[in-house]
């Protein structure tokens, strides 16, 4: 069996799954704001898992990764700064363990569902936060920061501010008082889709992807938003940079958990070949 933790800023999931991709356990608890406290609930949880044997743990975390090490260095939704998470998971799993950023892991994920069409996918996770990955033939690009919307200055109200501050899916709560779930209002929709769309065209300037998947809790409701970002996008398409499709994710809500399983089991078969 392999493990999957996506540690979010207000709730952890951690799934087993089978060798062949299916999930057989999965539990969530909110996730704490001290990391020690962290610690003791995932011990918790894992203990009272039907699973005991892993092959291979992998921890996806919203922030700057050690790979090396498996340190968490900064956390966008998190106040934990230098956790050796890594360590712990192997200590609490009993099983080898990585590390990686979650929406690198989504990415991956999205990015080998796609991988017969298209092979530079640039995959975007609006929830909370604003997490980005870029995956090139079926690999993680790990010099793409992993700073995701906190790391894009942008003008909004006539001053620079990181993207995620106004595009969000904290930013539609603060700014709606509702979630996107609860947004109905093709005008709310459209003042929205005119903020997510000055990050995704830099991006696409920048990275020139085969084409943009969007995914998140925000991302889920891509039917709701997508035809409008599409439009939107399309004015600013010059011969020199087309604009790719942009798709909604196939897992909008569980790419990071799928994309756990997929990193395990890859860097398990390389060990094992």
């Amino acid at each position: 069996m392999f493990a999957a933790v996506d540690v979010g800023g207000t709730k952890t999931l951690v799934a087993v799954f089978s060798a062949n991709g299916k999930i057989v356990e999965q539990v969530k608890f909110p996730t704490p704001q001290d990391y020690d406290d962290f610690k003791i609930e995932l011990a918790k949880t894992v203990a009272g898992l039907a699973t005991k044997d892993f092959l291979r743990v992998v921890i996806a975390i919203p922030g700057h990764v050690d790979r090396d090490s498996g340190m968490g260095l900064r956390f966008g939704n998190l106040p934990w700064t230098n956790v050796p998470i890594g360590r712990d998971a192997e200590t609490i799993f009993k099983a080898p363990a990585l590390v990686e950023n979650d929406a690198k892991l989504g990415g991956f994920s999205e990015a080998l569902l796609l991988k017969t069409k298209y092979k530079k996918v640039l995959y975007l996770t609006i929830s909370t936060g604003i997490g980005i990955g870029l995956i090139i033939d079926g690999k993680i690009d790990t010099d793409i920061s992993d700073s995701g919307g906190r790391s894009i200055l942008l003008e909004h109200r006539g001053k620079l501010t990181p993207w995620e501050d106004f595009a969000s899916g904290k930013a539609i709560v603060a700014r709606y008082q509702k979630r996107a779930d609860e947004i109905n209002d093709a005008a709310i929709w459209k003042a929205i889709v005119k903020d997510f769309s000055g990050g995704i065209i830099d991006l696409i300037a920048v990275m020139a992807p085969d084409v943009v998947v969007i995914g998140g809790g925000v991302g889920s409701h891509f039917d709701k938003f997508g035809p409008l970002l599409i439009e939107r996008l399309k004015q600013y398409e010059i011969p020199m940079m087309p604009i790719p499709p942009i798709v909604g994710a196939k897992h909008p809500e569980e790419a990071v958990i799928y994309g756990c399983y997929e990193y395990a089991k890859q860097h398990h078969e390389k060990l094992t070949t």
